[in-house]
Protein backbone atom coordinates (compact mmCIF):
# COMPACT_ATOMS: atom_id res chain seq x y z
CA UNK A 1 0.00 0.00 0.00
CA UNK A 2 1.05 3.73 -0.90
CA UNK A 3 -0.47 6.49 1.11
CA UNK A 4 -0.03 9.82 -0.38
CA UNK A 5 -1.04 13.38 0.76
CA UNK A 6 -3.10 15.59 -1.40
CA UNK A 7 -2.66 18.97 -1.87
CA UNK A 8 -4.44 20.54 -4.94
CA UNK A 9 -2.90 23.68 -6.03
CA UNK A 10 -4.71 27.02 -5.08
CA UNK A 11 -6.21 25.48 -1.34
CA UNK A 12 -6.03 27.39 1.82
CA UNK A 13 -3.46 26.94 3.76
CA UNK A 14 -4.68 24.06 6.52
CA UNK A 15 -4.87 25.72 9.83
CA UNK A 16 -3.52 22.32 11.88
CA UNK A 17 -1.37 19.35 10.83
CA UNK A 18 -4.07 17.46 8.04
CA UNK A 19 -4.00 17.41 4.31
CA UNK A 20 -6.82 18.12 2.39
CA UNK A 21 -7.21 14.62 1.35
CA UNK A 22 -5.06 11.12 2.34
CA UNK A 23 -5.09 8.69 -0.49
CA UNK A 24 -4.04 5.05 -0.09
CA UNK A 25 -3.16 3.06 -2.99
CA UNK A 26 -3.51 -0.58 -2.97
CA UNK A 27 -2.31 -1.42 -6.70
CA UNK A 28 -5.08 -2.70 -8.07
CA UNK A 29 -7.54 -0.27 -6.03
CA UNK A 30 -7.52 3.00 -4.33
CA UNK A 31 -9.07 4.73 -1.03
CA UNK A 32 -9.71 8.42 -0.63
CA UNK A 33 -10.30 10.33 2.27
CA UNK A 34 -11.31 14.10 2.04
CA UNK A 35 -11.24 16.54 5.16
CA UNK A 36 -14.21 18.10 5.18
CA UNK A 37 -13.97 21.17 3.14
CA UNK A 38 -15.19 24.56 3.87
CA UNK A 39 -15.72 27.57 1.78
CA UNK A 40 -13.03 29.37 2.48
CA UNK A 41 -10.98 30.78 -0.70
CA UNK A 42 -6.96 30.54 -0.69
CA UNK A 43 -5.92 33.72 1.10
CA UNK A 44 -8.63 32.07 3.74
CA UNK A 45 -11.80 34.19 3.40
CA UNK A 46 -15.03 33.03 4.07
CA UNK A 47 -16.96 32.76 0.64
CA UNK A 48 -20.49 33.71 0.49
CA UNK A 49 -20.96 34.10 4.53
CA UNK A 50 -24.61 32.02 5.03
CA UNK A 51 -25.50 31.77 1.78
CA UNK A 52 -25.69 27.97 1.80
CA UNK A 53 -26.13 27.47 -2.01
CA UNK A 54 -22.94 29.25 -2.80
CA UNK A 55 -21.11 27.59 -0.18
CA UNK A 56 -22.41 24.44 -0.85
CA UNK A 57 -21.55 24.74 -4.63
CA UNK A 58 -18.04 25.77 -3.76
CA UNK A 59 -17.13 23.28 -1.11
CA UNK A 60 -18.32 20.75 -3.98
CA UNK A 61 -15.68 22.36 -6.56
CA UNK A 62 -12.81 21.92 -3.92
CA UNK A 63 -13.63 18.22 -3.07
CA UNK A 64 -13.56 17.91 -7.32
CA UNK A 65 -10.30 18.98 -7.00
CA UNK A 66 -9.15 16.53 -4.62
CA UNK A 67 -11.09 13.94 -6.51
CA UNK A 68 -9.17 14.94 -9.80
CA UNK A 69 -5.77 15.31 -7.75
CA UNK A 70 -5.82 11.55 -6.53
CA UNK A 71 -7.62 10.20 -10.14
CA UNK A 72 -10.55 9.57 -9.06
CA UNK A 73 -14.24 11.47 -10.09
CA UNK A 74 -17.51 12.34 -8.46
CA UNK A 75 -18.95 8.94 -9.27
CA UNK A 76 -15.87 7.13 -7.20
CA UNK A 77 -17.77 8.66 -3.56
CA UNK A 78 -18.70 5.96 -1.59
CA UNK A 79 -20.05 8.54 1.54
CA UNK A 80 -20.39 11.67 2.12
CA UNK A 81 -21.14 13.14 5.70
CA UNK A 82 -22.09 17.04 6.00
CA UNK A 83 -22.41 19.17 8.41
CA UNK A 84 -25.13 22.35 8.04
CA UNK A 85 -25.43 25.20 10.98
CA UNK A 86 -28.87 25.29 9.90
CA UNK A 87 -31.31 22.42 9.00
CA UNK A 88 -33.92 24.62 6.90
CA UNK A 89 -30.68 25.24 4.45
CA UNK A 90 -31.36 21.17 3.70
CA UNK A 91 -32.94 21.63 0.38
CA UNK A 92 -30.96 24.39 -0.90
CA UNK A 93 -28.26 22.30 -0.02
CA UNK A 94 -29.36 19.32 -1.33
CA UNK A 95 -30.66 20.60 -4.98
CA UNK A 96 -26.79 21.61 -5.16
CA UNK A 97 -25.16 18.21 -3.76
CA UNK A 98 -27.41 16.16 -6.11
CA UNK A 99 -25.67 18.28 -9.02
CA UNK A 100 -22.04 16.23 -7.74
CA UNK A 101 -23.35 13.18 -6.05
CA UNK A 102 -26.58 12.41 -7.91
CA UNK A 103 -25.39 9.31 -9.89
CA UNK A 104 -23.35 7.81 -7.28
CA UNK A 105 -25.41 7.50 -5.03
CA UNK A 106 -23.13 7.76 -1.79
CA UNK A 107 -23.78 6.59 1.45
CA UNK A 108 -25.03 9.88 3.52
CA UNK A 109 -25.07 11.54 6.91
CA UNK A 110 -26.06 15.16 7.37
CA UNK A 111 -25.83 16.41 10.99
CA UNK A 112 -26.61 19.34 12.13
CA UNK A 113 -24.28 21.75 13.84
CA UNK A 114 -24.42 25.11 16.01
CA UNK A 115 -21.49 26.34 14.42
CA UNK A 116 -18.64 25.08 12.15
CA UNK A 117 -14.67 25.76 11.92
CA UNK A 118 -14.78 29.16 10.28
CA UNK A 119 -17.39 32.06 11.21
CA UNK A 120 -19.96 32.89 8.51
CA UNK A 121 -19.21 28.98 7.00
CA UNK A 122 -22.95 27.18 7.15
CA UNK A 123 -22.27 23.98 5.74
CA UNK A 124 -18.99 21.00 5.38
CA UNK A 125 -18.62 18.10 3.68
CA UNK A 126 -16.36 15.48 4.14
CA UNK A 127 -16.45 12.49 1.37
CA UNK A 128 -14.92 8.95 1.03
CA UNK A 129 -14.23 7.92 -2.80
CA UNK A 130 -13.15 4.62 -3.90
CA UNK A 131 -12.15 2.75 -7.47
Amino acid sequence: MKKTLIYPTGFAAPRGTYSPGVLLDFGDSKLLYATGQLAVDPAGNVIAPGDAVAQTDYVFKLIGEILDAAGLSFDDVVRAQTYLTNIDDFPKFSAVRNRYLGTSLAASTLIEVKGLARPGCCVEVEITAAK
